[in-house]
């Protein structure tokens, strides 16, 4: 474990720094839709997780980026996890990524060269196992330090995938547990247990190449990744853009247990709130303990998928196959009123 505690020197952490979704509508509103281009098939519309280029053979180019501040303190781990995290985009729109360009901006007079060589030797890492090349980037000063990837991927357009599509009667599926941001909020206030250190890291760096997978089944209607927004902001986007809403099961939401404890001491994100307050009446009256759970901002988080139920064979099938056992956490129901999610149990 490195003596350096990159925590220590950025204000917000992970994809926790990412601008609230409603101050976000306010920018691109403002900034305005992609210019049109006969083969653009996703651009900055649908809050789709990366834009999809038709190439003209039957396949599209996937172009994304993802960056951010440290949610870990060692620069090895924090490069592993941005690069996962970034890679993600591409699989959860059905994709394969081929390669990769770093986005690093460094505050050198309070981090040496070495330790950010270290955050890209990470990613080089993780490149290297997912069989992409990460070929070079960008990189300027900054106050914090800040990393992450533009990647690209190919996928076959019959099997791309967008959080657009979404059915009524549809299974929900998440395939990583949620309280990565509760737990490295707690690391970060020196409260995790020795036992527990390592916990939220492992979640993140778990890879999301299932998606790839799951596109191929044909029951798969939406898929997206859920990260900065939390659990109830990325469905909330799927339910939007598919006209529908969502039924949660509560205690069937896939959790990481150890940090309950935490929560209960107070370690939320800043980022949760904000993300409560920027669903607004999408999401209804709760208690605390559910929408802090449900708005907590993940880093590098599971894939969320709406499924036909005829389906959910297939897709239990290849979460063994990646060594995940995976069940339904809700179903896609008709929307009433403004509200998009409804939760029980």
């Amino acid at each position: 474990m490195s003596a350096i505690r990159l925590t220590e020197y950025s204000r917000g952490a992970g994809c926790g720094c990412k601008i609230a979704s409603d101050v976000l509508d306010g920018i691109l509103a403002k900034a305005g839709p992609a210019t049109s281009h006969s083969r653009l098939i996703v651009g900055n519309q649908g809050r789709e997780d990366a834009a999809v280029y038709d190439l003209g053979d039957g396949r599209g180019m996937i172009a994304t980026t993802d960056f951010f501040t440290p949610i870990v303190d060692d620069p090895f781990d924090f490069g592993r996890i941005a690069a996962t995290n970034a890679i993600s985009d591409v699989y959860a729109m059905g994709g394969d990524p081929v390669m990769a360009l770093g986005i690093l901006g460094w505050p050198l007079d309070k981090l040496g060269a070495h330790v950010a060589g270290d955050v890209i030797a990470g990613a080089q890492a993780v490149c290297r196992e997912h069989g992409m090349a990460l070929a070079g980037g960008h990189s300027i000063e900054s106050s914090e330090p800040i990393f992450g990837l533009a990647v690209n991927g190919l996928v076959d357009l019959k099997h791309l995938i967008l959080n657009k599509g979404a059915e009524v009667g549809d299974l929900l599926y998440l395939t990583k547990p949620l309280g990565v941001g509760l737990l490295t909020t707690a690391e970060k206030q020196g409260l995790v247990k020795p036992g527990h250190q390592g916990l939220a890291r492992e979640t993140m760096l778990a890879s999301n190449r299932i998606g790839a997978d799951f596109a191929k089944i044909k029951g798969v209607h939406a898929m997206t990744d859920v990260t900065g927004f939390g659990l109830a902001g990325h469905l909330s986007e799927i339910c939007e853009a598919s006209g529908v809403a969502a039924r949660l099961d509560f205690k069937r939401l896939p959790r990481l247990a150890e940090a309950e404890h935490y929560r209960r001491l107070g370690a939320v994100p800043g980022g949760t709130r904000r993300n409560r307050e920027a669903l607004g009446e999408r999401l209804p009256v709760m208690d605390e303990a559910r929408w802090q759970w449900l708005c907590d901002p993940q880093t590098s988080g599971g894939l969320l998928l709406a499924v036909h139920p005829s389906w959910a064979d297939d897709i239990e099938r290849a979460g063994r196959a990646h060594g995940l056992s995976l069940a339904p956490c809700g179903e896609i129901v008709a929307a009433k009123g403004t509200t998009r999610l409804e939760v029980t149990g």
